[in-house]
């Protein structure tokens, strides 16, 4: 399964963190490609947004469940391609390094299935970690951009 796992250090209290990562709306804007979401409850969500994996320029949408909210510390989520076969699963996990300092790790996985998944999960094995990085390095400067402490 194509994987990847980000960890960055903020110099902000970890329920900062938590009060946004805690909202769907705050961080799905923040994906790569971001086109929309749509939430549809307090644990499912649908988000579009659009790959160029190079072999697959399209709009993929897909639907996210929220598996646990553990307060303060970890969001886990299973995710499920709505009209591409993709699956998989990811977390944001944030540590306490001191009272104003966190560590925040962002992990995803995800496989392509069907006759496309052979061709498909190569490419995947350096989209994913990259993907992961950058939406984990974008909340972490949108958090750093709304600290006022």
């Amino acid at each position: 399964m194509p994987s990847g796992t980000h960890t960055t250090e903020l110099t902000i209290p970890i329920e900062q963190i938590w009060e946004f990562v805690r909202d769907m709306n705050k961080w799905a804007p923040l994906v790569p490609g971001y086109i929309d979401h749509d939430i549809l409850n307090d644990s499912q969500s649908t988000w579009t947004f659009h790959v160029d994996l190079g072999i697959l320029h399209r709009k993929i949408s897909l639907k996210i469940d929220i598996t646990k909210w553990q307060k303060p510390t970890k969001v886990t989520f299973d995710l499920t391609g709505l009209n591409e076969k993709f699956s998989g699963n990811g977390y944001f996990e944030a540590q306490t390094i001191d009272e104003s300092t966190t560590k925040m790790t962002g992990n995803l996985d995800i496989t392509a299935k069907g006759m496309k998944g052979s061709v498909i999960n190569p490419v995947l094995k350096s989209y994913v970690p990259n993907m992961t990085e950058e939406l984990t390095e974008a909340i972490a400067n949108t958090l750093k951009e709304q600290d006022v402490s």
